[in-house]
């Protein structure tokens, strides 16, 4: 995969084996690592990343001057402005994601969210930190998702958007004062959203696909459509797409693998897994009724 990101080039020329990785329609990076007896180099970049231990990690050292220091272990954060330039020891095995983006991403959020255009965004360095809500949204909807798949895209938008969202809140210099969102969608901007969503099962929807037909900012609509239908966007896809597979699970004789594809899966066992998880059983059992 090409990409403009100095970090992933870096690393696709180490030891470091790349499990998998996907470009995002913002241009943001998503990539998942694994490495051990390393030694990397990272240069100042035009870019930042945030990167989350997903396993192991206890052997893994950052030089400091003339020292080595070591703090990582499973769900350890690092988060590396632009201007961050390392040298790193990877002694034992680690497993690692990271998000790459720049400040035009981080830009767009706070105009989204609050309403206004730093002319300029300093992310401080933060290595080695615990942090519940990072690891939150890694773990229960990044990791979670298969990036290979349209039918999660909304998923993973939603989430590099919370990311973001939340670095500017806590790893900025800025005084942050969200604006209030009062109130749910109109009801004609619910209909539209809803009739858009079911008439684009089969395809990749964004979240900004979706704010787009509502009129509203990425960030407004997200937080105005839980208020009116009780659930994020990417749950309420995911319940629809599901609903669908069950009406033609039990209506036509297709194959699993074109169900897969009408209701938004590239794989029907991608579909399989997920149909699963939302029901509790396999879409074969569904059939047996």
């Amino acid at each position: 995969m090409s990409s403009s990101y100095r970090l992933f080039d870096t690393l696709k020329h180490s030891n470091a084996q790349l499990l998998n990785s996907t470009s995002l329609p913002s241009g943001m990076q998503l990539a998942l690592w694994k490495n051990a007896r390393d030694q990397i180099t990272q240069a100042q970049a035009s870019h930042h990343t945030l990167s989350l231990y997903v396993a192991d990690g206890y052997e893994s050292y950052r030089k400091t001057g003339s020292s080595w220091h070591n703090g990582g272990a499973p769900d350890r954060a690092c988060l590396m402005p632009q201007q961050s330039a390392n040298i790193w020891d990877i002694r034992g095995p680690l497993t690692f994601v990271h998000l790459y983006f720049d400040d035009a991403h981080l830009r767009r959020i706070a105009e989204q969210t609050w309403d206004k255009s730093p002319a300029q965004i300093s992310l401080d360095e933060q290595i080695f930190i615990d942090d519940p809500r990072i690891t939150a949204i890694y773990r229960q909807f990044l990791l979670q998702s298969n990036w290979a798949d349209p039918g999660d895209q909304l998923q993973l938008s939603s989430a590099t958007n919370l990311l973001l969202s939340h670095l500017l809140k806590t790893y900025t210099q800025v005084e942050w004062h969200e604006i209030q969102v009062r109130g749910g969608l109109a009801p004609v901007q619910r209909k539209r959203v809803v009739d858009y969503i079911e008439a684009h099962l089969d395809r990749a929807i964004q979240l900004a696909d979706l704010a787009a037909v509502a009129g509203l900012s990425e960030y407004h609509f997200a937080r105005m459509f839980r208020q009116s239908l009780g659930i994020p966007p990417h749950q309420y896809l995911t319940n629809r797409r599901i609903e669908r597979a069950k009406q033609l699970l039990l209506t036509t004789s297709l194959p699993l693998t074109e169900i897969a594809l009408r209701c938004g899966f590239n794989s029907s066992s991608h579909f399989s897994n997920r149909f699963r998880q939302q029901t509790g059983v396999a879409p074969s059992k569904i059939r047996e009724v």
